[in-house]
């Protein structure tokens, strides 16, 4: 048995919800954000538990392996909601002290999901090729985001009304081709705090940029990958359609709560609350 025909049975109703999502062009438009909580056994239902074949398994995710069945490692959900709550508080945490966190996933079947949860969150994000130095050269990649930001503004202002249609046209695809390549990250003024990847393989230029540059890492960890390194691994099945969905729900919920605390005010203390009013001290004996 292959780990790509695990969790397909009863996947048609979750793949027809996700075609349904993506023509709204939200993958999440039936989450509840504000009352999801890490179950084990909603992860089992959504196949979060099926690892790679126990041959191709990572000496190092032992930890996070519960058994073999079929000849396919099995992941121990229990540690899973342990280590994704530890990522969901670090995440919340980081977003409430007013950082950012960059969704990045390159994989094919992880894309629009991707996309779409940064989306809901106001996130930046990267679900096409890493462009590298995106972190260890910032500098440059902003000169190139506040391009794409100006090229966009003056298109629909209609400064571009005064070239031929030709040349309005190659600015037009121009803006596109960069668009298509910096379109979640174009609104970053600044580097994240944090990153969120859906693949070690995939993200794996992204890890090392972000290592380099000191920015923590929350990432879903199969059985045939090295977690070691990541600050915050989560051990999930990151093939699964309906388990990656599931466990960047759960990310995305831990972001949008930090950005909530965001806007409670702290409380004043009792200076700020009595300021402008005579106080009386007691005589000191």
């Amino acid at each position: 048995m292959q780990k790509e025909d695990v969790g397909n049975s009863g996947q048609s109703n979750a793949a027809a919800q996700d075609q349904g999502a993506k023509i709204a062009g939200d993958y999440f438009a039936g989450f509840n954000f504000s009352e999801i909580v890490p179950d084990i056994n909603e992860m089992f239902r959504n196949g979060v538990y099926f690892g790679h074949q126990k041959s191709r398994r990572h000496p190092k995710m032992k930890e996070y392996i519960y058994g073999v069945r079929n000849g396919i490692n099995v992941i121990d959900l229990e540690k899973t909601r342990d280590k994704l709550l530890q990522a969901m508080e670090a995440i919340e945490k980081t977003v409430a002290s007013g950082d950012d966190i960059m969704f990045v996933g390159t994989k094919k079947q992880v894309k629009r999901l991707v996309e779409s949860a940064a989306h809901n969150c106001s996130m930046p994000y990267v679900c096409e090729r890493w462009l590298g130095g995106t972190f260890t050269n910032y500098e440059e990649i902003s000169r190139r985001t506040k391009f794409l930001r100006d090229g966009e503004d003056k298109m629909k202002r209609g400064e571009y009304d005064k070239y031929t249609k030709f040349e309005k046209m190659k600015k037009q695809e121009e803006l596109d081709n960069l668009e298509k390549k910096m379109g979640g990250i174009k609104n970053m003024f600044k580097l994240p705090k944090m990153i969120f990847a859906a693949s070690l393989i995939e993200d794996d230029l992204a890890i090392k940029e972000a290592r380099k540059k000191n920015i923590p890492v929350v990432a879903l960890v199969d059985t045939n990958v090295d977690p070691s390194g990541i600050d915050y691994p989560i051990p999930a099945n990151d093939d699964a359609i309906s388990s990656l969905k599931l466990m960047i729900g759960y990310v995305t919920k831990a972001v949008k709560d930090g950005v909530a605390k965001r806007s409670v005010k702290k409380p004043a203390d009792e200076k700020e609350v009595n300021r402008g009013e005579k106080r009386t001290f007691p005589l000191k004996k």
